[in-house]
């Protein structure tokens, strides 16, 4: 993960904002190439002391995207054998969906520790809590160390997504606002849309790992974040908004990121002259998932 600080509040009491997404990718040049197609500005690589390394993509609202790679297998092994949950997860993430996609969404918190305790107390824990540091490089060049604590959280499938909540013990005082304006005019994350055949299994754990009470039922479930909705699709609601076949997960499956972008009428030429295919569809440019795209992009224009 990345540094920054906090998100901006103030937010109400209990409330979990969205923090930022992970995207397991393959390789993070492809991925570099893919984000840098849709106009996405990238960061310089975060090496991460387990085996995994980041290329990510910071917003104006202060949520960002982590695509994420295996960079030293050997360390990644080792840290599944001492119990590192992250890694665990993301190989098992990998060997059960592929190397491409996205995995989890993380929530900003202040208080790591109770928030594993809710999780436990609930039986949603995914394991032990995780505590690193690691370097931070800004578009500059300037350095600063970053430190986090996280709580995961999880339902019963070993291999689903999941969530986790990220504390910043040290958020590092490097300039990120280079690396925020993105020749496609993306200013933040909207919305983020999971998928599963099976919703009313997966309501009790959002609700419970983003202390946010779900609205709607049926086929579609939202989640009113701070800062952004989770919505909770079955595949055929999906499929219908979006016109991208979700398969029949009946675990959590993150599927589409919906993004806040300033004029929808330059999207469409960036991605046009980057021969990115994409469909209009209402309001929505939809871009499908690709190597080193792991989740639906849907393009919004907002004022």
């Amino acid at each position: 993960m990345p540094a920054r600080p906090h998100s901006p509040g103030p937010y109400p009491p209990g409330a979990c904002p969205l923090d930022h997404l992970v995207l397991p990718t393959a390789n993070l040049g492809v991925a570099r190439a893919r984000l840098d197609s849709l106009g996405f500005v990238v960061a310089p690589t975060g090496i991460h002391p387990f085996g995994t390394e980041n290329c990510c993509v910071f917003l104006e609202d202060g949520t960002y995207l982590e695509p994420l790679a295996m960079g030293n297998a050997q360390a990644a092994a080792k840290a599944v054998a001492d119990g590192n949950v992250f890694v665990a997860r993301d190989r098992a993430y990998r060997d059960s969906c592929g190397n491409e996609g996205f995995s989890a969404l993380v929530l900003g918190t202040q208080n790591a520790d109770a928030d594993r305790a809710r999780y436990v107390e609930a039986g949603l824990s995914a394991g032990d809590m995780l505590s690193f540091s690691r370097a931070f490089t800004d578009a500059a060049g300037n350095s600063d160390t970053a430190s986090f604590k996280l709580a995961f959280a999880s339902g019963a499938g070993a291999t689903d997504a999941f969530l986790f909540a990220c504390e910043r013990i040290n958020a590092p005082k490097v300039d990120r606002s280079a690396l925020q304006v993105h020749a496609n005019g993306a200013t933040g994350i909207v919305e983020v849309v999971a998928v599963s055949s099976e919703p009313s299994e997966q309501r009790r754990l959002i609700s419970i790992a983003t202390r946010s009470p779900a609205t709607g039922q049926g086929s579609s479930t939202a989640f009113d974040l701070p800062n952004a909705t989770l919505t909770l699709l079955d595949p055929v609601a999906f499929e219908t908004r979006f016109g991208i076949p979700a398969g029949a997960p009946s675990e959590l499956r993150f599927a589409g990121i919906v993004f806040s972008v300033r004029f929808a009428n330059t999207v469409a030429k960036l991605l046009a002259a980057s021969s990115v295919e994409h469909d209009i569809r209402g309001d929505d440019i939809v871009v499908r998932p690709a190597s080193g795209q792991g989740a639906a992009f849907v393009f919004q224009e907002k004022a």
